[in-house]
């Protein structure tokens, strides 16, 4: 610590630990609580609270029972308010779009497709899962789910955006209602994305919509939390 420094303890504490983190990658663990308080000569109190302001400030990552990380700073951001594809984000990027196809398969709609497509229980629905990628790096893992009679006999490339496909048949969809629920860990989603265990994930449950106002895609889109930020503009009526 500088000698004279009339500053709080923990405010010297976060100036240290800022210039130590810069010696480490993105994604790197840090030094435990117990190595970090005893190389700085400071109480585990005073070091906790350090972090904490540094986890505010998003500079570092802490997982309970795991230990703190370094925080890697998202490659892509987009507004909620706004709808893009996968692919389309990733063009934005200026990184190339990538798929990992796993599976298609026709199934019988089950009750809750019946309600959300609004179809009778005897409609074949396509269940396409795929793994989308940055430079070849696994980002987002995509479960879409399509009604057969929106295809049009057509047969979707399992690389191909299924924004285009649609816009290809003839149907283009305008809006989608989103839920976003975020997700610490994922036996097989945080395997596929190749995921550090300590890496969140974000899933976006997304029923879209033609300009007819019909239900024509439901998504369940994984996105690794330390490479995509969504924010949302909100404003007072």
């Amino acid at each position: 610590m500088i000698k004279g420094d009339q500053r709080p303890l923990y405010l010297q504490v976060i100036d240290q630990l800022k210039t130590d983190i810069e010696g480490y990658e993105e994604g790197a663990k840090l030094p435990t609580e117990f190595e970090w308080a005893k190389q700085l000569g400071v109480s585990r109190a005073t070091l906790r609270e350090a972090l904490r302001l540094l986890e505010e400030d998003g500079l570092v990552i802490r997982r309970h029972g795991v230990g703190t990380f370094v925080h890697t700073k998202p490659l892509f951001s987009a507004g909620m308010e706004e709808l893009a594809s996968v692919t389309d984000m990733i063009i934005k990027a200026d990184m190339e779009p990538g798929t990992i196809f796993l599976s298609s398969s026709l199934k019988e709609a089950t009750k809750e497709e019946q309600q959300r497509f609004q179809c009778a229980d005897t409609m074949n629905i396509l269940h396409i899962e795929r793994v989308r990628t940055a430079d070849g790096v696994p980002i987002v893992y995509c479960l879409d789910v399509i009604p057969e009679i929106f295809l049009a006999n057509h047969s979707i490339h399992e690389t191909k955006s299924i924004f285009q496909f649609l816009e290809e048949t003839g149907r283009t969809i305008r809006y989608a209602v989103t839920e976003i629920e975020p997700i610490g860990y994922h036996d097989e989603v945080t395997q596929l994305l190749d995921c550090p265990p300590e890496t969140s994930l974000l899933l976006l449950k997304q029923l879209h919509y033609d300009e007819s106002d019909e239900a024509i895609l439901y998504s369940l889109n994984y996105f690794r939390a330390d490479k995509f930020k969504f924010h949302v503009v909100r404003r007072r009526e």
